[in-house]
Parts: structure tokens; C-alpha cells; sequence
């Protein structure tokens, strides 16, 4: 079974989309678990989640989390009873077949991996963003491409980083970076460009690319959110 972790916070709108997403584009569905992790949404994601798990067309649980998409996708994690674990965003949409390709890759011996990506947009930047995805570098990589891997090799690394609210995702790649465990799958995730499109492409690409630095130089988790929230949390 793959279990599918998507950590919300107020996605109302979003969330039906990727979930009846999951199952149009599944190969095989009945073989899926969903788990949808609130962190305390105000709007009507509760409500939508209740919605699908009504309907029975996977298994689905709903779990409340404290805050922070690490701590909600470890308490999925947690509750999850596949042998492979899936954490995708609720705006980020794997191709036709997802799941087969993520259980062939793990058949192969690959345990932990991402799809490449592509934005929702027509901005030039983002599309050439999006092209170098495909390929295995590390500086490559983030949370939006979605992330599989083994419950034995999450477990193995601890989950994800608690103390990170934000990077957590990259946290736990450059784990598996360092295991030399991590593969790309060439079939591509669309992901939304929503943040791009609110602040401007090159405004949240400079921040971005500063984050980045400032994690490299040293900083620690509270440094890299203080800068978030004060950049991209206006």
C-alpha cells in the first residue's frame, strides 16, 4: 500500500482538486491510503476532507496536528499503514500512473526519490526552473516535487526535522542526498505557482535563493523562518 500524507492549513480550495486528482490518475486506487493532516484550518478543509472520506473511494484518515507541514506530515507518517509514504502538497499534482512509477522505482531498489516538476505558468523563468528538475542535482530539489520513500528509511533517518518550519523538506533530502538514496522520476508533477504569482516571480526566486545561502552559511531553523516571515509572510 502507499500511503499518502498531504499536510493543510486552509485549503479548502485546493484540497478537493488534488484529492479527486489522486484517484482519477491512480493506476490502481484501491491500493492507496490518503491522509489528510490539518493544522488548524479555520476555513472548510475539515469539511471537504470529511466530504471524500465519505464517499469511500480510498481509504482515507483524517488527523489534527499541531501546526508546521513537519510536525503534520510525522503525525501522518505515524498513522500510516503503507510500506512506502508519499507526502505531497495540496497544490502539487503527480502525473497518470504515480503510483505504479513510485512502486517500480522502490521494486528497483530505490527508496526514496521525487517526480520532476512543472509549474502552472507560462513565466519563462519557471519554465526553465521546471526543466532542470529532471536532472539529480541536489540544488534541484524541494518539497514541491513531492517526496516518496520507505517507512523503513524514514524511519531509519527520524522523520522529518521538527524544529524547521520552514526547509523541512530540504532537511530530509539532503539526508538522503548524504545516503546517496534518492532518484528522479522522469514523468512530470504539476505544481502550483500561486506564491510566485502573489509576490512576483523574481521577488520570491531572490528570497529563495538568500534562504538557501543562509542555510549553507550556517543559520539555523528560528533564522531561516524569521526571514521567511518577514520577506514572504507580509
Amino acid at each position: 500500500m502507499l500511503s499518502i500524507v498531504i499536510p493543510v492549513l486552509n485549503e479548502s480550495h485546493n484540497l478537493p482538486i488534488v484529492l479527486n486528482h489522486l484517484v482519477v490518475y491512480a493506476a490502481k486506487p484501491q491500493n492507496l491510503e490518503v491522509l489528510i493532516v490539518d493544522g488548524g484550518s479555520c476555513d472548510d478543509t475539515l469539511k471537504v476532507a470529511e466530504e471524500f472520506k465519505n464517499a469511500g473511494d480510498v481509504k482515507t484518515k483524517i488527523i489534527n496536528s499541531s501546526r508546521g507541514r513537519a510536525k503534520q506530515m510525522n503525525a501522518g507518517a505515524q498513522q500510516a499503514t503503507g510500506n512506502i509514504l508519499y507526502f505531497l502538497h495540496a497544490d502539487s499534482f503527480p502525473p497518470k500512473n504515480y503510483d505504479h512509477y513510485i512502486l517500480e522505482e522502490v521494486a528497483k531498489g530505490n527508496p526514496a526519490g521525487c517526480f520532476k516538476m512543472e509549474f502552472n505558468s507560462n513565466h519563462w523563468w519557471l519554465k526553465l526552473a521546471s526543466y532542470f528538475t529532471k536532472f539529480r542535482w541536489r540544488a534541484c530539489r524541494g518539497g514541491d516535487q513531492s517526496q516518496f520513500i520507505t517507512r523503513r528509511l524514514f524511519q531509519e533517518i527520524g522523520g522529518f526535522d521538527e524544529s524547521y518550519i520552514i526547509y523541512e523538506d530540504n532537511i530530509l533530502i539532503n539526508e538522503l542526498y548524504a545516503r546517496d538514496k534518492f532518484v528522479v522520476i522522469q514523468e512530470p508533477l504539476v505544481s502550483s505557482a500561486r506564491l510566485y504569482e502573489k509576490y512576483g516571480v523574481w521577488f520570491v526566486q531572490y528570497h529563495f535563493l538568500i534562504i538557501y545561502i543562509k542555510k549553507w552559511l550556517g543559520a539555523n531553523a528560528e533564522e531561516l523562518h524569521a526571514y521567511y516571515r518577514k520577506k514572504l509572510k507580509k
